[in-house]
């Protein structure tokens, strides 16, 4: 049996439910992304200014990486000109933000944007910050809504990596808590995107096998991706961006 940190007050949780719930999703978020909305697609005229819109957390604004061009955000920005040379990005993203934050501080930013296309990534200070994954859920849900209802952006979410492999915590005591908590944000966190039918991109997975073989993913600080890492994680973002580009 697998027991949660004292003192967040979790149930204790059994190995086989731990399992059920990494299969649960591996088989929502292991495709790379979810039944996105069919109807949402980015323009097909190259010439437009397409609107790109990041919300979430420090590393949506890009600490550990070496220049403001090294982020992921920069990168994807950079993949978005080579299709749509007048692209422009609004990065809101902001370091410590949980999805309260989003949800309080950004999501009615990026609406005003008019934006043709939403990253967020949000998750890790609410792990954590001991924000419940009932909460958390709940928070996600009305940025999602909001971002339904008031855009037709094409909206594209990743998970949270596995914060358990990032030399932060990895040999730390809150280790088998935030690989669990991570394991069940994600849970909540896909069902609440297939449910406004966005695109999911799996960090997850990646994160658990190229962390730990390949320590120059993550920055100095041993938490925040590097350079290299910030590459890659543009690269599994562009798998989700680049299937609704109409050509």
């Amino acid at each position: 049996m697998v027991r949660a940190h004292a003192g967040g007050g979790r149930r204790v949780v059994t190995a086989s439910r731990l399992a059920a719930v990494v299969a649960s999703v591996a088989l929502l978020a292991g495709c790379g992304w979810l039944r996105p909305d069919a109807t949402r697609a980015l323009p097909t005229d190259p010439g437009t200014e397409v609107v790109y819109v990041a919300l979430g957390d420090s590393t949506v604004e890009g600490i550990g990486a070496s220049s403001a061009d090294a982020t992921y955000v920069s990168r994807v920005h950079a993949r978005l000109r080579a299709h749509y040379p007048r692209a422009v990005v609004h990065n809101l993203g902001v370091g410590g933000a949980t999805s309260a934050d989003v949800l309080g501080g950004q999501v009615d930013r990026a609406v005003e944007l008019a934006p043709h296309l939403v990253t967020l990534s949000v998750g890790p200070n609410d792990v954590t910050g001991r924000v419940s994954a009932e909460a958390y859920g709940r928070n996600v849900d009305a940025i999602l809504t909001r971002l339904r209802e008031k855009t037709r952006a094409v909206v594209v979410v990743n998970s949270l990596p596995d914060l358990a492999v990032t030399p932060r915590f990895r040999r730390s005591p809150m280790a088998t808590r935030v690989g669990h908590l991570s394991v069940e944000f994600n849970e909540v966190l896909a069902r609440r995107v297939d449910d406004h039918g966005f695109v999911l991109v799996d960090l997850y997975h990646p994160s658990q096998t190229e962390v730990p073989a390949h320590p120059e993913l993550v920055s100095r600080d041993g938490y925040h991706p590097s350079d290299a890492g910030y590459a890659r994680w543009a690269e599994l973002l562009w798998s989700g961006i680049e299937p609704r580009i109409v050509r």
